[in-house]
């Protein structure tokens, strides 16, 4: 590999440029106020992990993990998500505090696979964990608090889809009781939304042609909260029947929350089945065909910190609504430009003290010459590359 350019960066990492970055940071404020009025406290946790603690508990496979070693030949990890480090806190430094705790964050994290699939190795997230509560309303709490925040960003138009991992499961077992491996890779080809993956695998299976019609209507069950009682009549598995009513009630609360016309059911919708445990959920926007947001229950995580506890959360693609959502526009306040001279230069000083006091961007320009002044059309027209106008007034404290 040749040596890189002075100006090159690694693949899969970018620069935000300050119209980006006030665009960030006031999707970031929004939603995280918004986060904070439902009584989610900001929590912040390293950028590097151990591996051996955060990186074998994260929901993320071992070949998306960025590792390094420290100087004592430990192997650490740049953080690949949120709940994981967050389960490490609630279970050592929060471990007094009663349960339910509602912790809130906005973070970047790293995956390395994405850069060989020509995506971001750096992104951010914006979003909640609920840890203690194993209720239907804490489930349909993280659903409407995700609709709320999506909105907060700028979204106006999304849907959640909603699923549980329950019902899949006990619908298989009851289909595939012989084959683990089978059922596995049904719910991969799920997981990554290849329906025509799944019915030639249903197609290559020994299965009767009730079981195939069975395991293919699962296929069909996408909609409202008709999809419920559809699903109830599909599987008579005491765990597919068991997650299906939970889901019956977390719509229920969601109606009551009046944020059910943004919500649909998606049972073949299961999110990482190896670490959701439950309700999982993901959010579209309009504008873009890939999620917005994401989230579930996940109650087996904490026991790996030795405080087990059920929890569930979300956490919203912060770059990629900033990327492809316009929703949320940005007012930029134009700086003043004060020129002054060496004469004025303390009164120049002071008159920026002040303006900077109310909350007003001041620059300023020392000139010396007459001819170095700019003038207020100038100033205003004046452009600094993708930055935008220069200057939104100027003033003068000089003596020629």
């Amino acid at each position: 590999m040749s040596k890189p350019k002075g100006f090159e960066k690694p693949a899969g990492v970018r620069d935000y440029l300050p119209f980006a970055v006030e665009k960030l940071r006031a999707i970031e404020r929004s939603v995280l106020d918004c986060m904070s009025s439902w009584g989610y406290r900001q929590i912040m946790t390293p950028t590097l992990e151990y591996y051996d603690t955060v990186g074998v508990a994260s929901s993320t496979s071992d070949q998306k993990l960025f590792k390094l070693l420290n100087s004592r030949g430990t192997t650490m990890v740049l953080r690949s998500d949120m709940p994981a480090p967050i389960a490490r806190v609630v279970s050592s430094l929060l471990r007094e505090e009663p349960l339910p705790l509602r912790l809130s964050y906005h973070a970047n994290v790293f995956r390395a696979i994405e850069e060989e699939a020509g995506k971001e190795a750096e992104f951010f997230q914006t979003g909640v964990e609920l840890v203690g509560d194993d209720s239907p309303e804490a489930d349909a709490e993280v659903v409407a608090l995700a609709v709320s925040s999506l909105q907060a960003a700028g979204v106006t138009t999304f849907k959640i889809a909603l699923g549980h991992v329950g019902f899949l499961n006990g619908l298989l077992e009851d289909a595939i009781p012989d084959s683990e491996e089978v059922r596995d890779t049904l719910k991969e080809v799920l997981m990554h939304r290849d329906y025509v993956g799944y019915r030639e695998t249903l197609a290559r299976l020994s299965l009767t042609d009730a079981q195939k019609n069975e395991l293919e209507g699962v296929l069909k069950l996408r909609g409202g909260k008709e999809i419920c009682h559809q699903a109830l009549e599909l599987s008579s598995n005491p765990l597919a029947q068991a997650s299906i009513e939970h889901l019956g009630q977390v719509w229920d609360a969601l109606e009551d929350y009046g944020v059910a016309q943004h919500v649909m059911i998606d049972l073949t919708m299961i999110g990482d089945f190896s670490y959701y445990t439950g309700m999982t959920f993901e959010g579209y926007a309009a504008e873009l065909g890939f999620p917005v947001c994401s989230g579930g229950r996940y109650d087996n995580l904490l026991q790996q910190f030795g405080r087990p506890a059920p929890a569930t959360g979300f956490s919203l693609k912060t770059n990629r609504i900033l990327d492809g959502v316009d929703g949320m526009q940005v007012e930029r306040e134009l700086p003043i430009l004060l020129q002054y001279d060496a004469v004025n230069r303390k009164l120049a000083f002071a008159e920026a003290a002040r303006l900077r006091a109310e909350g007003r961007s001041v620059v300023m320009k020392h000139t010396d010459r007459p001819e170095d002044l700019l003038s207020e059309t100038v100033a205003r027209n004046m452009r600094s590359g993708p930055l935008g106008p220069a200057y939104g007034e100027i003033l003068s404290f000089v003596s020629f």
